[in-house]
C-alpha cells in the first residue's frame, strides 16, 4: 500500500481488525521512510461495477461518492452511523447481486431513494431535491404532496 504522505509503495500493517461494519477490516499502516501512520479499510467486492450516466459516459463504480451523497442527505438527522454503514453496504451487495457489471446511474438513484425511504423521510427529500433535480419550491411542494404518513413513496 502507497503510503499517501511521501509514495513510498513498502509499507507495514501494523494491526488489523474488523472494522463496525463488520464488512471490512480496518488495518492501521506505518510507514517506514517517513514515519507517517494512516488506517486502510479492505472489503470485499464481488465483481467491478459500472455506471453509465444518463449522457452515457461510462464510469467506475465508486462507493465513497455512493457514500458521500447519502451521507449528506443524512447529515444531521438521528441515524445511528452503523445502521447508515448498513444501508450502504447492503444497497452495494444488492447492485453486485444483480448479475449485471453495467448499471444505469437512474437505478442506483432509485435505490437508494428506497433506502432513505425507509429509514428517514427528509434524508429521502433531500436526495431525491439532488437526484430529481429539483429548480424551485413548486418542485418540493409537488414532491412532498406526494408523501402520505407511513407509506411507502411512490417512485
Amino acid at each position: 500500500m502507497r503510503c499517501p504522505f511521501c509514495g513510498n509503495v513498502d509499507t507495514q500493517v501494523k494491526d488489523s481488525r474488523p472494522a463496525e461494519d463488520h464488512v471490512s477490516i480496518r488495518r492501521r499502516r506505518f510507514c517506514p521512510a517517513c514515519g507517517g501512520r494512516f488506517t486502510t479499510y479492505e472489503r470485499v467486492q464481488l465483481r467491478d461495477l459500472v455506471v453509465i450516466k444518463t449522457n452515457g459516459r461510462r464510469e467506475d463504480f465508486d462507493r465513497d461518492k455512493l457514500e458521500r451523497s447519502i451521507r449528506i442527505a443524512l447529515q444531521k438527522r438521528p441515524i445511528e452511523p452503523d445502521r447508515i454503514d448498513q444501508m450502504i453496504s447492503g444497497i452495494v451487495r444488492r447492485l453486485e447481486s444483480m448479475g449485471e457489471t453495467d448499471i444505469p446511474s437512474k437505478q442506483i438513484g432509485e435505490i437508494v431513494m428506497e433506502a432513505l425511504a425507509r429509514i428517514d423521510t427528509v434524508a429521502y427529500v433531500r436526495f431525491a431535491s439532488v437526484y430529481k433535480n429539483f429548480q424551485a419550491a413548486d418542485d418540493f411542494d409537488k414532491f412532498v404532496s406526494e408523501l402520505r404518513p407511513g407509506a411507502m413513496p411512490d417512485k
